[in-house]
């Protein structure tokens, strides 16, 4: 299968709006009025293995497209002047309402993101985290609902995001 060029959406230069856009390599195009070039980086992007005393993971289900309806974890893409750690940090507060003591970085799977038609590319981080307390979660932001689930009763197929999927199946221990 081939696939397209990461920017074969992006017709017109960002700096002078000229149409002469060209592919310069895989990850770049130039523009030949302005010699402007382009590249193609990927996103950060977190997301959060939450457990209570019981070895639950705390799952979220998604409100909104891409994959609404299905589960996830807890997290989200990191903003402009933010780090990956105080993204996790605002992300769980966000969309659970936690409040994060500590966390532990895990290991990374890159990922695309389809969303609104085009094809983002991110480097997802995955923690395991320790919270303040787990008896009060609150659904909110862009989760509509959150379920404490027992490790056993987990289908990492039942996790709508390529990356979120593979990473339940690691943290579980089945790859």
């Amino acid at each position: 299968m081939q696939q397209n060029h990461p920017l074969h959406l992006f017709e017109y230069c960002p700096r002078c709006g000229s149409s002469q856009f060209r592919i310069n390599n895989f990850k770049s195009k130039k523009c030949d009025d302005c010699e402007f070039v382009y590249y193609f980086n990927i996103a950060s992007a977190t997301a959060a293995f939450i457990t209570d005393k019981a070895g639950r993971l705390l799952v979220a289900k998604r409100a909104n497209e891409p994959a609404k309806g299905t589960f996830d974890l807890p997290g989200g893409f990191v903003d402009p002047n933010e780090t990956v750690e105080e993204c996790i940090k605002r992300e769980v507060k966000e969309e659970t309402g936690l409040t994060i003591e500590n966390l532990t970085y895990c290991f990374s799977i890159p990922n695309i993101y389809t969303y609104s038609g085009f094809e983002v590319h991110t480097l997802d981080m995955f923690f395991e985290v320790k919270v303040n307390e787990t008896s009060v979660v609150e659904a909110a932001d862009d989760v509509s609902e959150l379920i404490w689930m027992k490790p056993n009763g987990i289908d990492p197929e039942q996790f709508g995001l390529s990356s979120i999927k593979q990473a339940v199946r690691k943290w579980l221990n089945l790859d």
